[in-house]
């Protein structure tokens, strides 16, 4: 598989940036002007695991057609698996001592562990359900849906619907997840103290690493003949059906793959901001990372990893600056960007593809499916 320039650089941006953010912070003084603070480095890495979710949506966004508007639900679910990790390993260093029963639990007077935290103090086991958790869900909602042929504006309101519910389900104190104030005051993982530099710095380390490695995950599929056939799907679905493919099943593999990498992105974010809660499968969070897609520009995979990082940047300073305009400026930049750059920065710097339904994209079009078919 070569990997073109926009690839390499995008590799090298991700990689090379945090192995500087890191060595400015672990080898220079913390006297020196040039080195980077802890919070610089805790920053850095929830925006690497927000550029984690941008990519599994435009995974299916871009390449499949599938609007989400629910991928944070899988974010939050990665997020609270490891969260029900790191709850365990806090131990009888509680505030109520309890060696089995999180604090939350203790508060609200529950004596005996829940049948689904069994496993949870095994980091092997967290991982799994990481993976498994999510991945069942998305695997079953999409069989129905895409078995339904539901599509466009429907199934993003399905999508969002989902998310909704399990945010309503997770504020409930009786399912068991620490209800409105989810968890929090983790120790630490692994045995390394999640306060100390070096513990944050390996995590934001790791992000990237991992970051990257569903970059190049995600490229494959797109370069593969799967990868063929999920664009005709996109382009031209009833074609596509009748060349013998079945469109169903390669929305349901690609969806199935995105969820687990917006899940694993969760579970890196949690020991990185230190609290998990039932906020984070809000509707809004979903929308907003698809925003943060259309502005890096869709149908890329690196275009997601730099709308992710501009934008959660411009938050950043404005939320701190003018706090009364963030939600004018993202409702804004979005309006802009379907307006003027409906292929996002990125298109400003790539050829221009053919509108949909013209002769050249319909030509494109039976190129991969005749590729595809080979």
């Amino acid at each position: 598989m070569r990997l073109d320039r926009a690839n390499i650089a995008t590799l090298s941006c991700v990689l090379g940036g945090a192995a500087v953010l890191a060595a400015m912070n672990l080898l220079i003084p913390a006297v020196s002007p040039l080195h980077v603070p802890d919070f610089v480095i805790a920053i850095a890495g929830k925006y690497l695991c927000y550029a984690i979710l941008a990519l599994a949506i435009d995974l299916v966004w871009g390449y499949a057609g599938i609007l989400t508007l629910g991928h944070a639900a899988f974010f939050a679910l990665g997020g609270y698996a490891m969260g029900m990790y790191l709850m365990r390993e806090i131990g009888a260093r509680g505030v109520y001592a309890n060696p089995t029963l999180p604090d939350f639990m203790v508060f609200i007077g529950w004596t005996h562990l829940p049948w689904y935290w069994y496993g949870f103090s095994h980091f092997w086991f967290a991982l799994a359900m990481v993976v498994v958790v999510p991945g069942t869900l998305a695997f079953v909602f999409g069989w129905f849906a895409f078995r339904s042929r539901v599509s466009g504006v429907y199934l993003s309101i399905i999508t969002q619907a989902l998310t909704y519910a399990l945010m309503l389900a997770f504020f409930r104190n009786d399912m068991g997840f620490g209800g409105n104030n989810g968890m929090t005051d983790f120790k630490d993982v692994l045995g390394f103290p999640l306060n100390r530099e070096s513990t944050e710095t390996g995590l934001m380390l790791v992000t990237a690493t991992v970051l990257s490695l569903s970059f190049l995950l995600a490229r494959a599929m797109i370069h593969s003949r799967f990868g063929k056939v999920l664009i005709a799907v996109r382009d031209a679905e009833p074609r596509t059906r009748f060349l013998g493919y079945r469109p169903e099943s390669y929305k349901l593999v690609v969806w199935t793959v995105s969820a687990i990498i917006a899940a694993i992105g969760g579970a890196l974010y949690v020991p990185q901001v230190g609290i998990i809660n039932p906020s984070e499968f809000a509707p809004g969070n979903s929308i907003e990372a698809v925003i943060w897609v259309a502005v890096g520009g869709r149908g890329t995979l690196y275009g997601a990893i730099l709308g992710a990082m501009l934008v959660n940047l411009g938050k950043t300073w404005l939320t701190s600056a003018l706090p009364e305009i963030w939600l004018f400026a993202i409702g804004g930049l979005f309006i802009v960007v379907t307006l003027f750059l409906p292929r996002g920065i990125t298109g400003l710097f790539t050829t221009r593809q053919p509108p949909k339904g013209s002769k050249q994209a319909s030509a494109a079009t039976e190129a991969s499916m005749r590729e595809a078919a080979r």
